[in-house]
């Protein structure tokens, strides 16, 4: 085990670097949860803080703390958005050219935002590690500094600054629930909080497609994944830090994990109900609470981390969310081809109170009679009940349900 060298006297300095750097987003009480909880839940909205992300606390408090001559060569990193963004800020506004190497299929609006800060792009790797190695090899032919996006005592502290304002806010926070990737956010806010009341739980949450703190936190030790994939890219980690794991191994209570479907309905009630657009890592936190991964009484903070998602995905989330939800039905039933036959099915749908999203009507399949048509029909409804009595009604008005 390394020695812990990230200290609360750090955080605290880095709370009064940041004083005028960062938005001070004050905390949002969700009845919604609460009453799902029985607890007080409060959100902690980092989606609003500059670049969308909780990022630029670390970025930021790192760079001010370099020489003239590591100004002077300029800086990189590796990621797949959000600490790109905080980064490619933090250097904008310090004077420092910034280098950003993200994955191929970071999203479009990261790449362009992080674009806009003015750092320049290299598109390379698969995944975070890949990408990693690549900007590394850089490194070595460049000079510049890297920047880890969590591997790092500064950028740890600078995170750290979110658990300060939590408890200054509201002194009688019991919980506090944190996305997890490589760590660094978690270990900051946990040595915050855990300084000013011993007694605070720390919960911590990956996506299960890549569960290397996870597993690590159970073995007791760190640990890799060969194979890493989740919709929560800005948690997508293969090799977390043994600075991070140390920190969370002393200080966090629990770590656990969510599916892509509990994220993804996390990010659809972040939607409807706080009125928050939310990335999937962002949101899994709120998936661990509604999934019931993590049980709390009395005052809970939900670390919202970031906000950076792309329009596209985000139609696929809210769509997956209403599948898990169970306020989604997509099926297929064969009808007559005769006027009138699909104005008679779609006024029954009418009347059972479901809400049409899609049709694709088709009578070229080879497999369909003469005469008849196949439609395939995908319905916003209710819930799962609501879903069943669909069926059930339509069954009973003559038609043949295969659900898709």
């Amino acid at each position: 085990m390394e020695k812990i060298n990230v200290t609360f006297e750090m955080i605290k300095e880095a709370e009064s670097v940041l004083e005028n750097i960062i938005n001070h987003n004050e905390l949002q009480f969700s009845q919604t949860f609460s009453n799902i909880a029985n607890a007080n839940i409060f959100i902690k909205p980092e989606n609003l803080q500059k670049t969308g992300s909780y990022k630029i606390r670390g970025a930021y408090n790192k760079l001010r703390t370099l020489s003239k001559e590591e100004r002077e060569k300029g800086v990189l990193t590796a990621s797949a958005g959000n600490h790109a963004q905080g980064l490619a800020l933090a250097a904008k506004m310090t004077g420092i050219q910034a280098t950003v190497f993200m994955p191929k299929n970071a999203t479009l609006a990261k790449i362009e935002a992080t674009k806009s800060y003015g750092a320049k792009i290299v598109n390379i790797g698969d995944n975070f590690d890949e990408t990693t190695q690549e900007a590394l090899k850089f490194q070595k032919e460049s000079g510049s500094l890297f920047i880890s996006p969590f591997n790092d005592d500064y950028i740890i502290a600078g995170q750290g600054t979110i658990g300060l304002e939590i408890l200054k806010e509201n002194p009688n926070i019991k919980n506090i629930i944190v996305p997890i990737g490589g760590g660094g956010v978690i270990a900051g806010v946990s040595i915050a909080a855990k300084t000013i009341n011993p007694n605070i739980k720390i919960f911590g949450v990956q996506a299960e497609g890549s569960p290397a703190m996870f597993n690590s936190f159970k073995a007791g030790k760190l640990t890799f994944v060969d194979k890493s994939e989740t919709i929560a890219d800005g948690i997508n980690i293969k090799q977390p830090a043994q600075r991070t794991f140390d920190i969370i191994h002393k200080y966090v209570d629990d770590v656990t994990t969510v599916d892509e479907d509990e994220i993804s309905q996390a990010v659809l009630y972040l939607l409807e109900r706080c009125k928050l657009v939310v990335e999937p890592s962002g949101a899994v936190g709120v998936a661990a609470l509604l999934s019931k991964k993590i049980t709390v009484s009395g005052d809970t903070v939900i670390l919202i981390s970031g906000g950076n998602v792309d329009i596209k995905m985000l139609n696929n989330i809210i769509q997956k969310g209403l599948v898990k939800a169970g306020r989604y039905l997509k099926f297929i039933t064969t009808i007559s081809d005769l006027p009138g036959s699909l104005h008679k099915l779609l006024g029954s749908l009418y009347d059972l109170n479901a809400s049409i999203i899609n049709i694709n009507h088709d009578r070229l399949r080879t497999n369909l009679k003469i005469g008849y048509t196949q439609v395939e029909i995908s319905l916003e409804t209710k819930n799962i009940n609501h879903n069943e009595y669909i069926v059930t009604e339509l069954n009973k008005f003559g038609y043949e349900i295969q659900i898709i």
